[in-house]
């Protein structure tokens, strides 16, 4: 079952995947979209990411993250964890998605791509990350 989590939920789903304590303001934050799947009361993967709005009057979508438990994996979970980001946003008016992921993740790979997603038309592409310092 895929749920948009409660505090209690979110917080042990941050625990789970990322080592570290929930920021509960990160719920109230414009444009975050967080799902849970659960096998029963397990937390079985989750994934999150945001609805941008763009300066046309349309929105796009960001998935920052999506993981399945290993235990839990190839059992669907994060072809219904992304099915649902997907629709919420859809829904929320996103007409486009983007993402990254290693070049070597070869099962997400597998999973964008059996859902129609495909690398960025405008040729390959890089990434960057900045530090930000505080002023």
């Amino acid at each position: 079952m895929i749920v948009v989590p409660n505090p209690a939920l979110l917080e042990q789903a941050v625990k789970k995947f990322m080592g570290s304590t929930a920021d509960l303001a990160f719920t109230t934050a414009p444009g975050v979209m967080t799902y849970v799947a659960l096998n029963g009361s397990d937390i079985s993967g989750w994934c999150w990411g945001y609805r941008l709005p763009r300066p046309d009057g349309s929105a796009m979508l960001y998935l920052h993250q999506l993981e399945v438990d290993e235990a839990h994996r190839r059992q669907g979970i994060g072809r219904q964890l992304l099915t649902t980001f997907m629709a919420a946003g859809a829904d929320a008016g996103a007409t486009k998605m983007f993402l990254t992921t290693g070049a070597d993740n070869t099962p997400a790979r597998n999973l964008y791509d059996a859902l129609g997603g495909g690398p960025a038309s405008q040729g390959p592409t890089v990434n960057y990350w900045f530090l930000l310092d505080r002023p």
